[in-house]
């Protein structure tokens, strides 16, 4: 993290966020506001934290770029984090977003920014557990379970 990074943990009854903001992007979601996504989305993960960095376009793309082969800023990226059983863990990996991407999208399919980062942090906190849409099979699995975690948060299907 860098001197200009922020970085807050937010207390949860389910999962936990740990936020670091390294953009100076300001319309940005509040650590209340994720910790209730991640609370009602995924309140079985007690004992769980998610590490949640939003980075400028130059970040995500160098991370994209690094870890994916990919030219460009991306929305989200997760990482996993793998310990042996042994070592006792509480972290269930890192989400990357990229706040600008995330706006530009947000006013490209006529949504809320909000409604936005809710769905990417809820699609990214899926990968940390495993889920994939690589095949089709995996996306509509993938998909559904997206579809009925955003409705428990009064969102709509963003697919629909």
């Amino acid at each position: 993290m860098s001197a200009n990074d922020h970085a807050s943990t937010t207390p949860a009854k389910g999962l936990r966020a740990e936020i670091q903001i390294a953009t100076s992007e300001q319309d940005l979601p509040s650590s209340g506001q994720i910790q209730h996504w991640l609370s009602t989305a995924f309140p079985e993960l007690k004992d769980k934290l998610v590490l949640i960095r939003f980075v400028d376009a130059s970040e995500s793309a160098e991370l994209n770029q690094t870890y994916r082969n990919k030219t460009g800023p991306t929305n989200i990226l997760s990482f996993t984090l793998e310990l042996p059983e042994s070592i006792p863990n509480d972290q269930l990996g890192d989400l990357i977003v990229c706040s600008s991407v995330t706006i530009d999208e947000a006013s490209e399919q006529r949504k809320t920014t909000a409604d936005h980062y809710c769905h990417l942090i809820v699609h990214g906190v899926l990968h940390l557990q495993g889920y994939d849409h690589l095949t089709s099979s995996q996306a509509e699995v993938m998909e559904s379970i997206e579809i009925d975690l955003l409705e428990k948060l009064g969102i709509s299907n963003p697919y629909g």
